[in-house]
């Protein structure tokens, strides 16, 4: 019986393009989205030490099993960020220490799983950005079923093979690969308008400069 399905071809985004946004913030990435793009905050970073960007390789399995996510290092490539539906299970883990290692070995940049990891001190060895649930001893079976390279839904969006998805220590974000150069230009803008907000700030600012206008046009009410 087939218990595992793969998608025959799998888009990516450029290395060339990922390369640009290595190092962006994901807040700034999300202000370039039209200040939106951002998963739930119940996919927390377990491990963060470095920001990371890479293409989704998306893997859809079952609640307590974790057959599909060791398959889909069969496909992995470099850039690659393993993005694991779970259906949310709590009780048993989908990542362990083992399996986050080998997707290091493969040139998986980062691990976004909608459910449970394992194995916390070999997780932090491997080195490698994991956002997860939380925490569970419980290990998984491999029995399948699975599906590989197809849309999932994870973190309150629905993530496509190949979508670009960012993470730092504030979360993660999610550009559709249809977007990727427009966001691009945007994110451009975006870096300027900070380093000339952070310049204000250091310089001693004690007020945004478009505030005093505004509250002129739009006068507060002022009650006793």
């Amino acid at each position: 019986m087939t218990t595992l399905t793969f998608r025959r071809e799998l888009p990516r985004v450029s290395a060339a393009m990922l390369a640009k946004f290595a190092g962006a913030a994901v807040g700034h990435v999300v202000d370039a989205s039209g200040r939106r793009g951002a998963l739930d905050t119940a996919l927390r970073p377990l491990v963060c030490p470095h920001p990371f960007a890479g293409s989704a390789l998306t893997v859809a399995t079952v609640p307590s099993d974790n057959l599909a996510p060791y398959a889909a290092l069969s496909v992995a490539q470099p850039g690659d960020v393993l993005v694991i539906a779970a259906e949310g299970c709590r009780t048993v883990s989908v990542v362990g220490d083992v399996l986050a290692g080998m997707a290091k070995n493969a040139g998986v940049v980062a691990i976004v799983a909608d459910g449970m990891v394992r194995d916390i001190d070999g997780l932090e060895a491997v080195n490698i950005p994991i956002f997860a649930l939380g925490l569970s001893p419980n290990s998984p079976q491999k029995n399948g079923p699975g599906r590989i390279g197809f849309a999932v839904a994870i973190g309150g969006s629905v993530i496509d093979q190949g979508d670009l998805v960012l993470g730092d220590r504030n979360g993660l974000c999610v550009v559709k690969r249809s977007s990727v150069d427009a966001v691009l230009s945007a994110l451009e803008k975006v870096r300027v308008k900070e380093k000339g907000m952070d310049a204000a700030v250091a310089g001693g600012a004690k007020l945004p400069d478009w505030l005093p206008a505004y509250l002129d046009e739009h006068p507060p009410i002022v009650v006793d």
